[in-house]
């Protein structure tokens, strides 16, 4: 598939600015299975300060300062994608969930393989993080899925879809700030909540998960044109599975993303990949808005022979 991706982030602030100090993540990574291609960041009012760099995770930073009076910031990112299908696990991948404990268990204390390496870097996403700490109530909501001896794709597969089918999506009901043991209670939230969720089951079990931010392709009612703008950003997780690699799974849905999800970048949980933050004098209150479109660009036409 073939995108051009353009996110739109606007502020108006009710006193004038002096002085800010930013950090978007907005740039898409590039991965195995998606290219980039020129990636654009505009701001207004220009930067006087703008340098781009690689985060720990490996996520693409531009930092940005702007020392002159505003009243209002836009960033815009414009990029062109090209996704391609991602590897999946076949029937060959087979290690229990309790095998992956002992693997990545093996990962803390020898460093002397490939595999080994990869373990122990994975670890770091099997610890608590600002938004998700590792529960009780999380494992014995993940244990009838992760029961003894049972494959950790096929558990991890059947959580994606538990939350899809028991969790209401409603974007009235949880802000950044709400816990995610009031998320499990009340079986409702967003995608950054379910999420959350599941890299809390994941990681509560011991197991590894990170977080990812990016954008899926919406497609409008039928029969309706896709209005500008409509589309937004999207949060889906990653689980660790040793021996092969990382496996992407969208609670949202239900789904394993494909070739309609773009990877902005990953970490922990949201903390790591907030879209753009930042600090600045004055500004007072401020409104927020964002548009988002993912745009299929339809495929080159070949001319027939003559």
């Amino acid at each position: 598939m073939r995108y051009q991706l353009r996110h739109t982030t606007h502020y108006d602030y009710s006193g004038s600015v002096t002085l800010s100090h930013n950090e978007a993540r907005l740039l898409p990574r590039e991965l195995p299975w998606q290219r980039c291609s020129n990636s654009e960041l505009t701001i207004t009012p220009v930067a006087v300060r703008q340098r781009e760099r690689v985060d720990f995770f490996g996520n693409r930073v531009v930092y940005f300062s702007i020392q002159e009076l505003h009243d209002s910031l836009d960033v815009t990112v414009r990029s062109n994608l090209t996704t391609l299908p991602r590897p999946l696990p076949d029937q060959r991948v087979s290690l229990s969930w309790e095998q992956a404990l002992r693997e990545l268990a093996i990962g803390a204390h020898r460093v002397s393989s490939t595999q080994s390496l990869e373990n122990m870097r994975a670890r770091l996403f099997a610890l608590d993080s600002p938004f998700v700490q590792q529960s009780l109530d999380l494992v014995d909501y993940s244990r009838r899925f992760f029961t003894r001896d049972r494959p950790l794709v096929e558990a991890v597969l059947e959580l994606n879809q538990a939350i899809f089918n028991e969790f209401t999506y409603d974007p009235e009901f949880t802000t950044l700030a709400t816990p995610l043991q009031m998320v499990l209670e009340s079986r409702r939230g967003v995608c950054q909540d379910f999420a959350h969720l599941a890299i809390g089951c994941l990681r509560s079990l011991g197991l590894a998960a990170r977080y990812i931010s990016g954008y899926m392709e919406t497609l409008p009612p039928p029969g309706q044109e896709k209005l500008l703008g409509a589309d937004a950003s999207h949060a889906w997780l990653s689980a660790y599975i040793p021996g092969w690699g990382w496996l992407d799974i969208d609670p949202t849905n239900g789904s394993v993303p494909d070739e309609r999800y773009i990877t902005l970048g990953w970490g922990r949980d949201f903390a790591d990949v907030t879209p753009l933050k930042g600090v600045m004098n004055g500004g007072g209150e401020h409104q927020l808005q964002v548009a988002v479109d993912v745009i299929p660009v339809p495929p080159e036409r070949k001319n027939p022979p003559e």
